[in-house]
């Protein structure tokens, strides 16, 4: 299970991994991820009182997908992929998965081979690879 401090809760956390960090498109999923590290917003992996931030990851599964128990499906297997993945994310980065249609028919297997190949993209392009 994704660890409560690991979660992504709140709309303007949403809205930066995804306006402002880079993005990978795979055929089951779009993995969108923000590190921070530019000069006009540094990364801060500290929280307020310099505690330190985990890595956050927040899931987007809309009605697209299939029925609410098809969409939860998808949302579990999503978490427990990511909770596996996200000790390997730098500190206080935000990751967004969102899950496309074809997710809804996928096998667990598939899923984490697509959520893998796009994690090892975004670890290996340039931040100046926005928007790929």
């Amino acid at each position: 299970m994704l660890p409560s401090e690991s979660r992504l809760r709140r709309r303007e956390d949403f809205a930066t991994a995804v306006r402002r960090g880079r993005r990978v498109g795979r055929p089951l999923l779009v993995v969108h991820l923000y590190t921070g590290g530019t000069t006009a917003e540094p990364a801060n992996p500290h929280g307020a009182g310099g505690n330190f931030l985990p890595a956050r990851a927040g899931f987007v599964v809309s009605k697209a997908v299939g029925v609410a128990v098809v969409r939860n499906r998808v949302k579990r297997r999503l978490r427990h992929l990511v909770a596996e993945r996200i000790g390997s994310l730098p500190a206080g980065s935000l990751i967004v998965v969102r899950a496309l249609p074809s997710a809804a028919e996928a096998q667990y297997t598939d899923l984490a081979r697509d959520l893998d190949s796009a994690l090892r993209k975004l670890s290996a392009s340039s931040p100046t690879g926005a928007g790929q």
